[in-house]
């Protein structure tokens, strides 16, 4: 079954080149596109979306209040934004509101189409956030080591235990293995917890 992928960015360039880009894929397909948060809501009252593209600045409803009433209204959807800039306070407020996926408008097509199937099958993708500066972290006291660090930043880029194995030549069940240790150490339960606290502790 093909995944249902609607488009939102008030830039028609911008909207032609996401078409051309993932229509080379069989797998999705491209059910509507939209301008602003309006014309999404409105799209998603009649129409069924399983991953809405989101660009941050948008006329008439930005993106994030656009994503914050989709949330509330349609659960089931997924929603990626794509945005200039990785600033950190985005990406805290899309954190909170349950945004799956977020990744920079210079990425290329395949980082998006990984973005668009990691969602869809209930994951998070938010690439850009290893782009923060992590200095003067304060992580002494959870007692990571550089190797659990490592794996925090790369599960934060979307990437699998499997391929993150691949990344640093380890083995799957030793990425697992430290990400067990990580949850235990920071006393979290899943990714997107460990995304939050990794934020607020500057390690990303």
């Amino acid at each position: 079954m093909k995944i249902k992928v609607l488009l939102a960015d008030d830039h028609t360039i911008v909207i032609e080149g996401l078409r051309a880009v993932l229509s080379a894929h069989e797998e999705i397909d491209i059910c509507g596109e939209a301008s602003n948060g309006v014309e999404v809501l409105d799209f998603l009252k009649n129409n069924y979306a399983d991953v809405v593209i989101l660009d941050i600045n948008m006329p008439v409803m930005d993106g994030l209040k656009c994503a914050k009433k989709v949330k509330y209204q349609y659960p089931r959807v997924k929603i990626i934004v794509l945005t200039m800039y990785a600033q950190k306070s985005f990406i805290e407020e899309m954190l909170k509101i349950g945004i799956d996926g977020s990744l920079l408008k210079s990425n290329t097509g395949k980082e998006l189409k990984d973005a668009i199937y990691r969602v869809h099958e209930g994951k998070s993708y938010y690439d850009m956030i290893h782009t923060f500066d992590d200095e003067n972290n304060s992580i002494s006291q959870y007692k990571l080591g550089d190797r659990e660090v490592e794996i925090i930043k790369l599960l934060a880029q979307g990437l699998t235990s499997q391929q993150i194995a691949d990344k640093l030549f380890i083995s799957e069940n030793t990425v697992k293995t430290h990400r067990r240790n990580i949850l235990r150490k920071t006393e979290l339960h899943n990714t997107t917890q460990l995304i939050q606290f990794a934020l607020n502790q500057q390690i990303i």
